[in-house]
């Protein structure tokens, strides 16, 4: 089969950093197209490029045979690309509708924008991708798994013949990632070709035809998803076996730190759960369901109109959007990690570096954090080591509950278990965790018990030993469900 896009001698700098060597992809008509990798192993970068978003220092692309050249994303629009990002380029001050046309190609109007157009353009993608929400809405008000949802609805609306889709289910639950593979499914008999940038092998191996691996900005191969096997593709990804460890269960008897009573606020409706010292708690539901609603009305960023919260000692959050409410970017590794406990690392009212780096140092081999240095922005790095960053806030600052809102959104294979590794060992420590997670799996692998909310109601609390993904789907779209119990 006649390649659709070709990609060959790719390089790209960030300053003295080698994002890209000579990387080469190459695409063909109606196929879905994995593209995998470790963090920071440029995948995201090529398909940047790729979307024009980023200029290569030398690429060499072709479309149809035909060398194009790709200087912005409307280059890209023209020629049939549409790109969906992982940290999503949408525009929160504006409307859902304003965020679909703005920059369309396809979406033409004269000196005066109707809303009654904009309402009938948008719609249609709109209710495909099952966002039920009116166009006249601020995306800033949207959680950010709707607002994902409204990153595909864009694209689709470009009519693109190549999309680009990078981490598009890092924040969709089950429901909405079965309406996206289903619409992948549509485009794909319909001729359009998709690169699928993702760390989520069984989506991979479910909805893929080939798979191109990168590793340190080199392109190490490309395989057929038929004729390999996910511990290959992750040998290739790593260049080593990678080692996974199961956790075993707590049966929850430690001291009581944290009791919620009958918790109520402009999304909750009377959430009660207890948790206890070296207990892990999974929070499950579809988007929408209100489980970063409770991480912020336990952290007191919600304002609570009913019940009670009592804990026994400090509550940390890590939340789910990194990058607009956990990490300053454009700030250092050094400079994140340590603001939660600045005045410990003073003396006299002077703040000591060399105290911030000796408490950073043991933390950033513990959690394997890859950066050039302390120094460093976090903007220069990879999703999954801006997550370590952020882990390592608060483990210097040791809360006594640590709510992890998906803390494995975005990151690869070998950081995941580098996350639910520390998430063993907080729980060995004694601490109470709570876990929530857009993956069935990653909440049966790392938790004792898990909550299920649905429509800001709890439905269920199961035990992770009997639970299986089929209950806690049946209690997260069932708002009344009777299997509800502390």
């Amino acid at each position: 089969m006649p390649s659709l896009l070709q990609a060959v001698n790719v390089t790209k700098h960030y300053g003295g950093v080698c994002a890209l060597k000579n990387a080469h992809f190459e695409l063909r008509a109606g196929e879905v197209h994995a593209l995998i990798g470790e963090n920071g192993a440029g995948k995201s970068t090529l398909a940047r490029i790729l979307a024009g978003s980023t200029s290569a220092d030398t690429a060499g692309i072709a479309i149809d045979g035909r060398p194009a050249a790709i200087q912005s994303p409307l280059d890209a629009q023209r020629l049939g690309l549409g790109m969906i990002y992982q940290e999503l380029d949408l525009f929160p001050s504006l409307t859902v509708g304003e965020n679909l046309v703005i920059g369309n190609l396809h979406f033409h109007e004269r000196w005066l924008v109707s809303p009654r157009r904009i309402e009938a353009f948008c719609r249609p993608f709109l209710d495909r991708v099952g966002l039920d929400r009116g166009v006249h809405t601020k995306v800033g008000a949207l959680p950010i798994g709707q607002q994902q949802l409204v990153a595909i609805a864009r694209a689709l609306s470009m009519n693109a013949r190549i999309l680009l889709m990078d981490e598009p289910t890092s924040s969709l639950f089950d429901d909405a990632v079965e309406r996206l593979f289903g619409l992948i499914g549509q485009l794909k008999r319909a001729g359009v070709a998709i690169v699928y940038v993702s760390h989520k092998m069984d989506e991979i191996f479910r909805i893929c035809d080939r798979a191109t691996v990168l590793r340190d900005g080199e392109t190490i191969g490309t395989a057929a998803i038929a004729e390999t096997s996910v511990d290959e593709l992750i040998r290739m990804m790593v260049g080593r076996d990678l080692t996974t460890v199961a956790r075993s269960h707590c049966p929850g008897q430690g001291e009581l730190v944290l009791r919620v009573e009958g918790l109520t606020t402009a999304k909750l409706r009377g959430i009660s759960f207890e948790l206890r010292r070296g207990e892990v708690l999974g929070v499950a539901g579809l988007v929408g369901a209100g489980r970063s609603e409770l991480g912020a009305a336990l952290f007191g960023m919600d304002r609570i109109h009913g019940g009670a919260i009592h804990a026994r000692g400090s509550i940390g959050l890590l939340p789910e959007d990194r990058r607009l409410q956990g990490l300053m970017m454009r700030m250092s590794v050094l400079e994140n990690s340590t603001m939660a406990v600045l005045p410990r690392m003073q003396r006299l009212g002077f703040l000591r570096a060399t105290e911030e780096r000796r408490a950073l140092q043991p933390l950033a081999l513990r959690l394997a954090l890859h950066c050039d240095s302390a120094a460093q922005t976090v903007m220069e790095l990879s999703g999954g080591n801006q997550q370590k960053v952020l882990l390592a806030r608060w483990l210097l600052r040791d809360p006594d509950v640590l709510f992890l809102d998906d803390p494995t959104r975005g990151i690869d294979v070998a950081a995941k278990q580098d996350v639910y590794r520390i998430v063993d060992e907080l729980a060995a420590a004694g601490k109470g965790v709570i876990l929530v997670s857009s993956e069935l799996p990653e909440l049966l692998r790392c938790c004792d018990r898990i909550l299920v909310l649905s429509g800001g109601r709890l439905t269920a609390i199961y035990d992770a030993r009997e639970a299986t993904q089929e209950k806690i789907m049946a209690a997260a779209t069932t708002p009344d469900s009777p299997e509800a119990r502390l």
